[in-house]
């Protein structure tokens, strides 16, 4: 390239870069640490256009980004604000729509969110091999606001429209190009710079937005399209304004269906639920930031003790992420058994096309299974995923730590045990870490990182690159009963069992919470998970039991009657063979009515709204507990482990950000009553904890 001219736009402070390159004028955007679109970036970009466009030297301009990005989206630390920052985007690709001479957008990396509408207003897209492109909004509670659902139905139609802005779709370079939204796709990373330059010289302004008829869909298809978002997210705000907005394409003029979409935009950015989920945007970020300088590259074998269900679906979370497995069971049947399982596990995913057969003989070829401790010599890391009873893991610790290599970190995946307890009974505490998977373990996005008394900062740091390094988010907790995620479930649980003894039924309690937002309320998921499995916990709690707090024997009771859930047919509900669907059992109900009268307990009626709020609350106390007694590093990571491993819809943000939102006085009120109905030993937390502005708020993101 021949450079005549170099220069930042505006000065040093404009991260911008302007070049000419024989007569075509390259602003390159270089904005560390993920070329984010600021205010700064988009004053220089329409500077810099307004000088290309008046130099009679320059016949094209070409707007490149970095090797990272080309735009990788809006900085959210600017949507908070009442107002938005000037120049706002609109205004940018409103100057490069007016400049007379044609503008290339050449993609590299992430062009994400308002990086993908401002090529969307340039006259072509050549893209690099590694470019990805797509409109995140919806999944922060908002829709594009600057012409995406406008200019793409130009170029791919209404109903993929509608799919890629409400799904939030990211499609790769080739996936964009056979779509229509690139127009070139360039051999190399190299090569880009080049290409958009030949591109831009011979270029004719062809701007989307004035000139692109819509692309026709197929009869039928923007109807399914919309119906489909709406199954698989709901007909929350966000993508009902999406499906709006871009059904207007074309069928009114293109500045009444902008001025639509830009005000959609702003009245959902400034709304709770956007708020709620740019909370969870920037508590993602932050999950883990204290422990980022370990490294886990050096683990390529993992051993997992136990080929129960979970145990199994922990193998298969490691199989995935590409790492060799030694699965090793006591049990011939039990080892024959999960194996199998897994190799069905693995049928359904080729069933439902999300494997290829030749992928799944390439995870099973790299799976060891024995029956022989001695086996997990070569292992890098060894998770124990037993019995949930404290002396067989502490039996198993011990006969992993004889064969061992002595340098690798040993993991348990105890949901409730004491790991300071289970720590102790190995020769060296500070390798022993809690890796707490969540069912199905392969699928769930997040893991519970456990950080014992004993545990080294160096264990608990490989631990959480781990967790990274199998695209799970980690969550640091500290040592205690139940962690974060079970201990806050734990109280919720409680509360609702109670809410039965004074005159709620469960059908009732779960309707309320699905209303609220929960995918399944505490009693289905009680019957879905097993009701023996949180029994076996109280009873090896029982003798800690606080009697000034009530405790409601309805599950116990149900337990005794071997009403274990769905796979005994009965538990909560009844279910019919082969059956999933819960279904009412007034046996149940009349078991509660006993214990009510039993108890001297007059049955009330309860609204939903009541049940709600006392459910919510009794969760938002014990994150404050879990705050005041250093469980919790922050309040966002008890939000992240609700939302990503419990169901706590996403659109409220989470316990604490829910409470966060509430009047003060009001929830402390409430948390008063709240004692008094539980007893005098229930622990009432300082919910001011809840109330401080999140670090994550610090956090830099964009999307």
């Amino acid at each position: 390239m021949t450079t005549v001219d170099t220069e930042q736009v505006g000065g040093s402070a404009h991260p911008v870069e302007y070049r000419v390159d024989g007569r075509v004028a390259v602003l390159r955007i270089d904005n560390p640490p993920v070329n984010a679109s600021t205010a700064r970036v988009r004053a220089a970009i329409i500077s810099g256009i307004a000088r290309a466009a008046n130099a009679e030297d320059i016949t094209g301009i070409v707007l490149i980004g970095n090797e990272r990005a080309f735009i990788s989206g809006s900085d959210l630390t600017e949507f908070a604000e009442p107002l938005l920052p000037e120049p706002q985007l609109p205004e940018v690709i409103a100057a490069i729509e007016q400049c007379p001479k044609p503008v290339v957008a050449a993609l590299s990396g992430m062009t994400l969110g308002g990086g993908l509408e401002l090529a969307l207003g340039c006259d072509a897209r050549i893209a690099a091999p590694s470019a990805v492109v797509g409109l995140p909004e919806v999944s922060l509670g908002m829709i594009p606001g600057a012409g995406g659902t406008q200019r793409l139905p130009r170029l791919i139609g209404i109903a993929a429209t509608i799919e890629l802005v409400c799904t939030g779709t990211r499609l790769t370079a080739p996936q964009a190009l056979d779509a229509g939204i690139v127009d070139e796709l360039c051999a190399t990373e190299e090569d880009l710079l080049g290409c958009a330059l030949a591109h831009a010289s011979r270029q004719e302004t062809k701007r989307i937005l004035a000139r692109a008829p819509i692309r026709p869909d197929a009869v039928g298809s923007v109807e399914a399209a919309a119906a489909e978002a709406i199954r698989q997210i709901g007909a929350r705000p966000r993508v009902v304004a999406a499906i709006g907005a871009t059904m207007l394409a074309g069928a009114v003029p293109g500045s009444d269906a902008l001025a639509f979409e830009r005000g959609e935009f702003h009245r959902l950015r400034v709304g709770r639920e956007a708020q709620a989920l740019r909370h969870l945007f920037f508590a993602e970020r932050a999950a883990g930031r204290d422990q980022r300088g370990g490294d886990a590259s050096h683990i390529n074998i993992v051993g997992v003790v136990g080929a129960g269900t979970m145990g199994i679906g922990i193998a298969r979370a490691f199989l995935d992420t590409g790492l060799n497995v030694v699965l090793l069971e006591a049990n011939r049947d039990a080892l024959e058994s999960g194996t199998q399982r897994l190799q069905q596990g693995y049928e359904r995913a080729i069933t439902r096309g999300q494997l290829d057969e030749t992928a799944v003989r390439a995870r099973l070829a790299t799976l060891t299974t024995t029956m022989i401790y001695a086996d997990l010599q070569p292992c890098d890391l060894i998770i124990e995923a037993v019995y949930e009873d404290m002396n067989v893991k502490q039996n198993v610790l011990r006969q992993v730590e004889e064969v061992v290599r002595a340098d690798i970190p040993v993991a348990t995946n105890t949901s409730y045990l004491d790991l300071d307890e289970l720590a102790a009974s190995t020769s060296d505490p500070g390798r022993i870490v809690g890796l707490h998977f969540f069912s199905p373990a392969h699928a769930t996005k997040v893991l519970e990182v456990v950080h014992g008394t004993a545990t080294s900062e160096a264990t608990t740091a490989t631990a959480v690159a781990l967790a990274r390094r199998m695209r799970k988010t980690p969550v640091v907790a500290g040592a205690g009963f139940g962690f974060i995620g079970n201990r806050i479930f734990n109280a919720y649980r409680q509360q609702c069992e109670l809410m039965l003894e004074e005159g709620a039924y469960p059908r009732q309690v779960d309707d309320a919470l699905e209303e609220f937002g929960f995918a399944m309320g505490p009693f289905t998921v009680a019957d879905l998970s097993g009701l023996d499995i949180a029994w076996r916990m109280r009873q090896n709690t029982a003798a800690h039991r606080d009697p000034h707090v009530r405790y409601a024997d309805i599950a116990d009771l149900l337990c005794e009657q071997g009403r274990f859930g769905q796979k005994a047919q009965q538990g909560w509900y009844r279910y019919n063979a082969g059956s999933t669907q819960p279904l009412t059992d007034r046996a149940v109900e009349d078991l509660i009515d006993a214990e009510s009268r039993r108890k001297g307990i007059a049955r009330r009626p309860f609204t939903n709204r009541e049940i709600v709020r006392r459910a919510l609350l009794s969760m938002a106390n014990e994150a404050a507990l879990l705050l005041a007694d250093g469980i919790a590093a922050r309040p966002s990571d008890i939000d992240l482990m609700m939302t990503l491993g419990y169901g706590f819809p996403r659109h409220h943000g989470g316990p604490v950000f829910w409470a966060a939102h509430e009047d003060l006085d009001t929830l402390s009120a409430e948390l008063q009553q709240l004692r008094q109905l539980t007893g005098s030993g229930y622990r009432a937390g300082d919910l001011t904890l809840l109330t401080a502005v999140p670090a994550t708020s610090r956090a830099k993101a964009v999307r």
